[in-house]
């Protein structure tokens, strides 16, 4: 059986279904991947790009980017770690899972990161078509992640798969969500020992390719 996004049945469950609320209510000031992977995501973001307005989605109190943008607006589920987040402009907090509308206008952002967190989307494609929206036209998403993860709020798809599949998994998302031109992806560069760290990007259509799927 498969779900009505072609994902197999059972692919966005989770071995711990409570509210997620619950789950993250206490602050974890620490960091969920080692050093040589947080260099390499810092690294990855300036190069794409995200020094303009930027949306850290599903962020904490440390968004991963090398030199604080123009204005960095962070969405996540605990008010403590956001609040700690010396580089942000704007704290939002909310829960993608319970409500994967993002309460923020059209076109307001020139990138939007998500930083070791996609796996625990339970419904990717609707938030990724709530990024495309939040974009400019010809804006950026990108995910970067890593092997590292709480397996108990994991989606069962993602535990079950490899770091190959874990790409196109984020891929499909991007592909599915139907906001986005073909998405890219590759390793970021980590020293030897140190976190994998992998990503998948993607732009909005320009404003005249927009204007033409209208």
């Amino acid at each position: 059986m498969s779900t009505d996004d072609g994902f197999p049945e059972g692919f966005f469950s989770r071995a711990d279904e409570a509210d997620d609320a619950e789950f993250y209510l206490p602050p974890r000031i620490v960091h969920h991947i080692d050093d040589g992977a947080i260099a390499a995501a810092g690294a990855f973001y300036a190069e794409i790009g995200a020094t303009g307005r930027v949306l850290d989605l599903m962020s904490s109190w440390v968004s991963h980017l090398t030199a604080r943008p123009e204005h960095l607006t962070v969405l996540g589920m605990n008010d403590e770690e956001l609040t700690q987040n010396p580089m942000a402009h704007e704290r939002v907090r909310h829960d993608l899972n319970a409500d994967p509308v993002l309460p923020l206008p059209d076109d307001a952002f020139d990138t939007c990161i998500c930083t070791v967190s996609v796996d625990y989307l339970t419904r990717p494609i609707e938030v990724f078509a709530e990024v495309a929206r939040v974009l400019r036209p010809g804006g950026t998403f990108a995910c970067t992640f890593s092997n590292r993860c709480f397996p108990t709020k994991a989606i069962r798809g993602w535990l079950q798969t490899d770091d190959e599949t874990h790409i196109r998994i984020v891929g499909e998302y991007f592909r599915r969500s139907g906001g986005f031109e073909d998405p890219q992806a590759g390793q970021c560069g980590t020293p030897p020992g140190a976190n994998p760290l992998f990503a998948v990007w993607a732009r909005t259509p320009s404003t005249t390719a927009r204007n033409s799927q209208d």
